[in-house]
């Protein structure tokens, strides 16, 4: 039989070392290299397998595209932006099932997601029983290594509870190949996690971060598990947990608040200049996946591929290393036009690139000219004639027409969706990444992925403090404090340069750019798209903080409205996943949360053209994979079709 990634991630080494062990008969030789199981058990090999851990669990993924295909695709937030390698999970059509057909080498496996967390898993469980039987009395040991271990068991189960429901749990290292596994369910699954974070807060310290695990990475994952736990998606038994849930989740995200003050500009945490730039190493940033520019280092991160719009085929551009290669995987849905406040939030024009530069001029342009603009205009602007207008509109600073200019909400119209006549959007920026090496069609990225910010501490904090008021304890303007803090920084500060850009894009040089003119433009859409003079953009402080529960924010109110939620309940959460969007878009949370809080079929359906046809409730949770099904065996033989359709979550 062939073996299934499962197992094999869960007893990797132990396999690995049977076999290079076995005696040899024909040359009599000693691999003095090879390392058996005896090595991990050792301070070196603990230490040495931490490390590889790191790597596996937080970077590997990075390199791949199911990340944003599990996380990111198939909500309120994107669809799919031109290429359509993974399009099926954004669509939830016939193909999202427990063996994801290919459309090509890029469509993202049903398992890929799956052996990856159960590999993180195995590696887990070898950390923990080896630093737990060590000898040794070294904190590096005793506590790091097992606080690690602990950390990384819990991170992968909570990945996989989030997104599969019942699952396997497996708690120790395998010492050869296991066959049988049934699925525990995610009440016992939830208690593990838990278990295993507290032990790993138990166990670590503050030193390290955000490269490392430290304490405060622990404490804002165990506030985000009991947080999961309370959601509504386990509210079929999570009725003895939630209210000690809720209580506990406050102060352990204060305590995480109090070391990690946000960043003054919430353009700072993108403004990436190169590998180890300052923006991966701002104290709101709690742990992030490293990345280097090291040439020997294999994957890299290509996440700066995806969320890119296609600039190079058009009129005057070509692709450049600053541009980005647009893979084009994700594009960006009317509701992100629709949650800020385009005028006073400084997110969304710090978060989207509007502008490109002419890099190809024939006349009557020269290159530095606007090539591309986006304008992210109000419903019912009746400047501009069509979605696409070519060579006509001026640009203010030197009257020369724009080549090319796609327009939100043209001729007037009310309705969403202009731009989705062609596959045009802005593009998520977070991720570019101009520091790449090996020219403008490099796919190895160098800049880190941040795993956990403390912007996100302040948000799970007001969700629960949200909860707590929905259970009778507090109020909902409880919550307000925390979500305040978020949205004050989001604010333009008095005699910020409303109009002023940057990205990881900027990290690139004229040698890197080799000898092209550049498409990067440090100027962003926001005159334009709100009607304001470009030379002279309003230039005052603006205010975001709400002051009540009602009514909320106009841009929260149309959603609210949208969405047909009427008690305060449903609408603060509402309001709380809509700040949760403004403030995390595209940093792989979104799927989640929505399926936790059991709202991603009416936002999908509400804002994703793709998805909207097919979700249904099922889709809560993903498909267990086939391999994994086709692998295992119970009393000694394979399952059958019925016993492989038990396992399997209802509606695939």
């Amino acid at each position: 039989m062939k073996l299934n990634k499962f197992f094999i991630g869960i007893a990797l080494i132990a396999i690995v070392m049977s076999v290079s062990s076995c005696k040899k008969t024909f040359l009599d030789e000693n691999l003095t290299t090879a390392r058996s199981l005896e090595f991990y058990s050792t301070d070196a090999g603990i230490l040495s397998l931490v490390n590889g851990t790191y790597y596996h669990v937080f970077s590997t993924p990075f390199a791949t595209e199911h990340p944003f295909a599990n996380m990111n695709y198939g909500t309120d937030e994107f669809h799919v932006g031109g290429d359509n390698s993974n399009a099926v999970f954004n669509s939830y059509g016939n193909g999202l099932a427990s063996v994801v057909a290919a459309v090509n080498g890029n469509t993202v496996t049903a398992n890929a997601q799956w052996d990856n967390l159960y590999f993180g898993i195995g590696y887990a469980n070898l950390i923990i029983q080896n630093a737990t039987a060590s000898t040794s009395t070294a904190d590096a040991i005793k506590k790091v290594a097992l606080g690690e271990g602990y950390f990384f068991r819990a991170y992968c189960y909570l990945r996989l509870v989030s997104q599969y429901g019942a699952v396997p749990l497996k708690l120790t290292p395998s010492t050869g190949v296991e066959l049988e596994f049934t699925r525990a369910a995610p009440k016992e699954i939830y208690a593990q996690i838990i278990t295993d974070l507290t032990q790993a807060n138990s166990l670590l310290t503050n030193t390290g971060g955000p490269a490392k695990i430290t304490k405060d990475a622990v404490s804002h994952f165990l506030a985000k598990a009991y947080l999961s736990r309370a959601s509504e998606i386990n509210d079929s038994w999570n009725g003895t947990t939630k209210a000690a849930d809720l209580a506990a989740i406050v102060p352990l995200c204060d305590a995480v608040i109090a070391n990690h003050p946000l960043a003054p500009n919430f353009g700072d945490l993108w403004k990436y200049t190169g590998p180890d730039a300052p923006n991966e190493k701002l104290p709101e940033v709690i742990l992030a996946a490293q990345f280097t520019a090291d040439a020997s280092a294999t994957g890299g991160n290509q996440q700066h591929l995806f969320y890119g719009s296609r600039y190079d085929d058009l009129p005057q551009m070509q692709r450049d290393l600053s541009g980005n290669r647009p893979f084009s995987r994700l594009g960006t849905n009317y509701f992100m036009y629709r949650v800020y406040d385009l005028v006073n939030d400084s997110r969304f024009w710090k978060s989207f690139r509007t502008k490109n530069l002419v890099n190809k001029a024939a006349a009557p342009y020269v290159n530095g000219d606007v090539g591309v603009m986006y304008v992210i205009n109000q419903p019912g602007d009746n400047r501009f004639p069509s979605f696409k207008v070519l060579n006509t509109v001026p640009y203010a600073r030197t009257g020369r027409p724009i080549a090319n200019v796609y327009v939100a909400y043209p001729n007037g119209t009310t309705n969403d969706g202009a731009l989705f006549a062609e596959p045009r959007f802005p593009s998520l920026s977070k991720f570019f990444d101009g520091s790449r090496v090996g020219g403008f069609n490099d796919t190895r990225g160098l800049r880190d992925i941040t795993l956990a910010r403390s912007a996100e501490t302040y948000l799970i904090a007001a969700e629960a403090k949200i909860r707590l008021a929905n259970a009778g304890t507090g109020t909902y303007a409880d919550a307000l404090p925390y979500i305040n803090a978020v949205r004050t920084r989001a604010q333009y500060q008095a005699g910020e340069n409303r109009t002023a850009y940057y990205d990881g894009g900027g990290a690139s040089n004229a040698t890197l750019q080799g000898g092209l003119p550049m498409a990067y433009m440090v100027e962003n859409s926001y005159a334009e798209s709100n009607n304001f003079n470009l030379l002279a953009p309003p230039s005052t402080a603006t205010t975001l903080a709400v002051a009540g529960t009602a009514p909320l924010p106009a841009n929260d109110e149309y959603i609210i409205s949208k969405l047909g939620y009427t008690s305060p309940y449903d609408r603060m959460l509402c309001f709380l996943l809509n700040e949760r969007s403004r403030e995390l878009a595209g940093e792989y949370k979104r799927w989640e949360d929505l399926s936790r809080t059991k709202t991603l079929v009416a936002r999908a359906k509400a804002f994703n053209p793709d998805a909207a046809p097919n979700i249904k409730d099922f889709h809560l949770l993903r498909p267990i994979p086939q391999t994994f099904l086709d692998g295992i065996q119970s009393g000694g033989t394979g399952l059958t079709g019925a016993q492989k359709q038990a396992l399997q979550n209802t509606g695939y």
